[in-house]
């Protein structure tokens, strides 16, 4: 029998997911490690990939018709090639590893965006760099395939453009409302996903609906530059949080 701090986890990552796909920065990400108090990283990530499709249906009414098309293409690209190779390596790919160096990357990029002003000093688009991009959005890929951490690689590659609030959250969730329907096949192919797992994702996505939409009225409610100040600091928060992560395991915490 579950008990009350099963479903207090279950609900939680769900709001998370929810609030993530409303467009809150990076909240999203804490959905896995949520989950792993309780269950294998594996088992969380086969959980949660249901919830994160769903949530990503009233998510794309949302924000639908605010993306920038070469910046989704390029990460459409990347994160494909990432999710296939991701599903060719789930055997040999050593989770801890993963996640430390994706918590190096995001912190030390996070930090050179808060020295140095990046984003506050961002008045127009970037031009884009097809070659960054695709490597970015491929590692993207195959981290959200290991364990739904794709935020940090995608805002490495994202966060210098300075893209509109509303064109940056847009093109992030139909990004990774792809990603999600492509892993479904190789999630279900390496027994991710079961008949068990699914009835505990129905139940998630109740929550996370509703938290989609709480994301959206907070996100219209905040002004640009503090939107992007806080995707920032989450970021580099998140990344923190990856590096510990990935320090427990060799460090036998």
């Amino acid at each position: 029998m579950e008990t009350f701090t099963y479903w207090f986890l279950i609900t939680l990552a769900a709001i998370f997911v929810g609030m993530g796909k409303g467009g809150l920065p990076v909240i999203a990400t804490l959905g896995v490690p949520s989950l792993s108090l309780i269950m294998s990283p594996i088992t969380a990530a086969g959980l949660l990939l249901p919830v994160y499709i769903v949530s990503d249906i009233f998510a794309l009414s949302a924000y639908r018709r605010d993306f920038n098309w070469p910046v989704l293409r390029i990460g459409m690209g990347g994160m494909t090639l990432g999710v296939i190779i991701g599903g060719l390596t789930a055997s040999i790919v050593i989770e801890w590893v993963v996640t430390l160096l994706i918590g190096m990357m995001g912190f030390l990029f996070a930090l050179d965006q808060l020295i140095r002003k990046k984003l506050s000093q961002a008045k127009k688009e970037a031009k884009i760099n097809h070659s960054k991009g695709y490597f970015w959005c491929t590692i993207a890929g195959f981290t959200s395939f290991i364990s739904h951490t794709g935020g940090p690689p995608w805002q490495i590659f994202t966060l210098p453009l300075g893209l509109a609030k509303s064109v940056f959250v847009g093109t992030s969730v139909i990004v990774f409302s792809y990603c999600n329907v492509i892993k479904l096949i190789p999630y279900i192919w390496l027994g991710q996903i079961d008949g068990l797992s699914i009835q505990v994702s129905i139940i998630m996505i109740i929550p996370a609906t509703i938290a989609v939409y709480m994301g959206v009225k907070l996100v219209k409610l905040i002004p640009e530059d503090m939107f992007f100040k806080i995707v920032t600091w989450a970021l580099f928060c998140i990344s923190i949080k990856l590096i510990w992560d990935g320090l427990r395991v060799p460090l036998g915490l």
